[in-house]
């Protein structure tokens, strides 16, 4: 079973539509039981930071979230929540990825919306997959380029499309609004 993190963002429902897609089950879920006996856990999310993290830990989920041993994918805001800190919202993340989460400059039109492909990629999230395919963001902040990026996209600066560390990965693109390119993706992940 796959269970999808419910925390006041939006965004929940194309996800597990995407994993049913596919053909997997899932449990849309704050439970912290449901959560912890889940095959994988999937943190979406579509909203601001500081709300966000307030609701994860009046649910002490930010604590379970950072102790999952299982595979867990961060999308979107869920990746951002899982770096050290956010500009948005001056929000303390969960520290599971070491970089800090800023808020594009306002050179060209933010927030970056629509599709874009990659300067690299690496990892098991992109077995199969080129740089030369197109993914879909919707996103005003970016987790900036660390050790643990593992794709890079170029927009006003280049920033980290995905990231990984040991467990956890996250995308900042929307897989499950990504065509045949973000259902390889998620796939990938659920074949984990």
């Amino acid at each position: 079973m796959i269970a999808i993190i419910k925390y006041n963002a939006g965004n929940i429902r194309s996800v597990q539509n995407g994993v049913s897609r596919l053909g997997h089950k899932s449990v849309i879920t704050d439970d912290k039981n449901e959560i912890l006996k889940a095959d994988k856990v999937i943190f979406p999310g579509v909203g601001e930071a500081s709300s966000a993290m307030n609701y994860l830990k009046e649910r002490e989920l930010d604590h379970l979230i950072a102790s999952l041993k299982q595979p867990v994918l961060g999308i979107c805001l869920g990746l951002q929540l899982m770096c050290s800190y956010s500009e948005e919202g001056n929000t303390g993340g969960l520290k599971i990825f070491d970089t800090v989460v800023r808020m594009f400059p306002q050179t060209d039109k933010v927030p970056h919306m629509g599709w874009n492909n990659f300067s690299s990629v690496k990892g098991d999230l992109f077995n199969g997959i080129s740089i030369e395919e197109d993914v879909y963001y919707v996103h005003s902040y970016y987790a900036e380029i660390s050790s643990q990026t593992t794709a890079v996209c170029n927009y006003i600066l280049p920033f980290s499309a995905a990231m990984q560390n040991g467990n956890f990965f996250g995308t900042q693109f929307h897989p499950e609004k990504s065509a045949e390119t973000g259902a390889r993706i998620l796939n990938n992940f659920l074949q984990l």
